[in-house]
């Protein structure tokens, strides 16, 4: 399972918070200490979260990115949890916070000598690191977490949103801040759009140029049929990036959880995910599919992606109670990640697709 492979429709459907309505969970505020959900957030910590505050992808060099220091800042925020948040905070400033325009570099390795082989960013950690800041500001009151997140929310509408190459007013979201854009257009991951958190940080930062982006994406997305891991946009449409997936593979599943998890059912991105992968009832789920054919090209038995399938059912189907399974934290950190998130999503936005 290779998600890292480079680092160097209609506005109808886009039913994003408004900016004054902030991190949706009911009142601003985490889930209670006595939420059910508390247990599978101690299971995810214990797994993948080292004392120092650094969370270690296994099948991944046992390396720390950006991308899993946000995803981690951003579940600390909503259970509520300060002390974890700290210790995150604490590791990604000290080791990955290295770069001039205050973004973070995207890997760090262990054991090696050059533990920070390529410097450039991951625009998706940044934004689930910013993200995370900005809900713990609100909800642990700290002063310094509001104005890093507003410095990387700055940053990232600075130096990784760029005009849409067909020269029009929409705007595209770089992957990273170098290395994406091409005498033919922009290359762009689907998946590094989670248009619920370019909103808010928008809305917490005031960079208005992040929201703008998000409706733009919601909108590529929506064209594209099943979507790809990795595409590039020109200024005639979307075809498939050089020495680049196109597949509908690792990437592309964040997808439709970032599309429930922001609220935008009616994008007919989500319906197509879910419909391909054709339900949520097989123990080994379909990960990966040409995206000409529909074909399935590998299935996992990780119940992570399974639980990010039921969500999807459920919320298209309009049938109450969601197949997704307890969550367990002995599968590898991504789609335990994908698992934990899909469950506080179902939380927040989907109170008829409990767990059966």
């Amino acid at each position: 399972m290779r998600r890292r492979t480079i680092l160097t429709s209609a506005a109808a459907a886009l039913m994003l918070a408004p900016a004054g309505r902030l991190f949706a969970q009911a009142g601003g505020e985490a889930l209670a200490a006595d939420h059910p959900l508390q247990a599978a957030w101690r299971s995810w910590k214990n797994a993948f979260l080292l004392p120092a505050g650094r969370i270690v992808d296994g099948p991944q060099q046992n390396a720390s990115h950006s991308e899993g220091q946000g995803y981690g800042a951003t579940l600390a925020a909503i259970f509520g949890d300060e002390e974890a948040l700290r210790r995150i905070v604490d590791w990604t400033e000290a080791n990955l916070a290295r770069r001039e325009d205050k973004l973070l570099s995207w890997r760090w390795l262990p054991g090696v000598a050059l533990a920070v082989p390529d410097e450039n960013n991951a625009t998706d950690g940044d934004l689930f690191y910013a993200w995370g800041l900005a809900m713990a500001a609100q909800r642990f009151g700290k002063a310094d977490y509001a104005g890093r997140a507003t410095e990387l929310a700055r940053a990232i509408a600075l130096h990784c949103v760029r005009p849409h190459p067909d020269g029009s007013e929409r705007l595209v979201l770089l992957p990273g801040a170098t290395g994406f854009e091409t005498p033919d257009g922009v290359v762009l991951n689907p998946s590094y759009y989670m248009p619920r958190a370019l909103t808010e940080l928008a809305a917490f930062s005031g960079q208005d140029r992040l929201a703008r982006c998000a409706r733009d994406g919601a909108d590529w997305i929506a064209s594209l049929g099943l979507p790809p891991d990795w595409a590039l946009v020109t200024a005639f449409g979307t075809q498939p990036a050089p020495g680049l997936s196109h597949n509908s593979g690792y990437d592309a599943l964040r997808v439709p959880l970032f599309l429930l998890w922001s609220g935008l059912t009616a994008n007919p991105a989500l319906r197509r995910a879910v419909e391909t992968a054709g339900g949520s009832a097989s123990v080994d789920t379909p990960v990966r599919f040409d995206r000409e054919t529909g074909a399935v090209l590998e299935r996992s038995a990780d119940p992570g992606f399974r639980a990010v399938q039921a969500l999807g059912d459920c919320a298209l189907s309009g049938r109450p109670g969601a197949a997704i399974p307890p969550f367990d934290a002995r599968q590898p950190y991504y789609p335990a990640t994908l698992h934990l998130m899909a469950l506080v999503a179902q939380v927040e936005g989907f109170s008829a697709c409990v767990p059966i």
